[in-house]
């Protein structure tokens, strides 16, 4: 994703790779990124291959964002034995670490901790940085403090990123949370924060990648806050509570949109080829359905395996 256009064609990859999932009647307990794209695209514009990305239990958009497998992701969605993990560890738990992708934590806040292990590990390696990827929610847990503390004084390489969609599940982040802005919790760490616009995937990618570079060259973690907006409601199980006009205010700020102008606008793109490459998009999308419904599922003699 070196370019406008690659982060562009990721973002409509990961809209139609979710709306597909979404009108299957089988989609099973999931929690989508759609609106949230540009989060985890800029952000995986900032990884290289020997880095890891943890995410929150929202991780669909990270993992494709990450490179990982379509067909394998979407066969992991759905308890088939071709998936990532086997079927066994759905979207909460979905990782691919060979791939850099060391995974989902369905838990609020149960990554955090675990990215400063995964952050030390590289240390000791002598290679590669940690992204660690979580809601707003997470912020009110004790275990950023405790990250964000132990990180500061390891000088570790981790980069926090708060996916910040303004709700925990139905509360408004102005009713949990006290800190505004919310980068400024890493702020008595004497850590390096910034908050930009989660709707914006070069902004994203920018800020992620200066902070990425900072962290390479030893000087300790850094938080970035992303302010985005979900389109769909907080999971396939929960009503929404928002009020119309703000989900329209919400998606008139969609990034693919908003990328897709802002290339039209320099010259780099029409609307032939953005047609192209959303069909490009739902094709892919349908493969992936396509792949993960012709395999099987997992036997159930194999009911304990990977089981300790």
């Amino acid at each position: 994703m070196t370019t406008p256009a690659a982060r562009l064609r990721a973002m409509q990859r990961i809209r139609a790779f979710e709306e597909a999932l979404a009108k299957r009647p089988d989609h099973g307990f999931q929690l989508f990124s759609m609106g949230q794209e540009a989060v985890a695209v800029g952000v995986c514009a900032a990884l290289g291959p020997d880095d890891q990305l943890l995410t929150s239990g929202r991780s669909i958009a990270a993992a494709l964002a990450r490179d990982l497998d379509p067909g394998a992701v979407m066969a992991e969605l759905l308890g088939k034995e071709a998936g990532t993990n086997r079927g066994r560890g759905g979207r909460g738990h979905l990782a691919r670490p060979a791939a850099g992708f060391f995974g989902a934590h369905a838990v609020v806040g149960g990554n955090l901790t675990i990215a400063a292990g995964v952050a030390l590990a590289l240390a000791q390696r002598g290679s590669g940085i940690a992204a660690c990827m979580f809601g707003d929610g997470a912020c009110g847990a004790g275990a950023l403090h405790e990250t964000l503390n132990i990180a500061a004084v390891w000088r570790l390489p981790l980069l926090l990123v708060c996916d910040n969609n303004g709700y925990s599940i139905s509360t408004p982040q102005a009713m949990a949370l006290a800190p505004q802005p919310l980068a400024a919790l890493a702020q008595p760490f004497r850590i390096p924060a910034m908050t930009v616009d989660g709707m914006d995937v070069e902004a994203v990618r920018d800020a992620a990648v200066a902070f990425a570079a900072r962290i390479r060259s030893g000087e300790g973690p850094a938080f970035l806050e992303c302010r985005s907006a979900r389109f769909a409601t907080h999971s396939t199980s929960t009503r929404e509570t928002r009020a119309a006009d703000e989900l329209t205010a919400d998606r008139a700020r969609d990034p693919i949109v908003a990328q897709a102008r802002r290339m039209q606008a320099r010259g780099e793109l029409d609307a032939a080829r953005l047609a192209a490459w959303d069909e490009e998009a739902r094709v892919a999308a349908a493969a992936a359905l396509a792949f993960a419904d012709a395999a099987a599922y997992p036997a159930s003699a194999s009911v304990l395996e990977d089981v300790q």
